[in-house]
């Protein structure tokens, strides 16, 4: 193989590796990753009732994380 075959090969694997970073990277910063109880959670309701309480418990959590990510402290 010639050695411009080679650089061309490890030039566009690079480039790869690099896009698939940049993918992760923007993944966690977009919180793509962040179902760390969804499914452990799922198991432990039987009733109806208590999955509409685990929802209303989400929705409160991302609420709350809502709130702190746009707090200012007062002047």
């Amino acid at each position: 193989m010639s050695s411009g075959i080679i650089a061309i090969m490890i030039g566009v694997s690079t480039l790869l590796g690099a896009l698939g970073l940049i993918a992760l990277l923007w993944g966690v910063k977009t919180g793509q990753f962040d179902d760390e109880n969804k499914f452990l959670n799922g198991a432990h309701f039987d009733s109806e009732e208590e999955l509409n309480d685990a929802i209303k418990l989400e929705k409160r959590r991302k609420k709350a994380k809502e709130r702190e990510k746009n707090y200012r402290p007062p002047d």
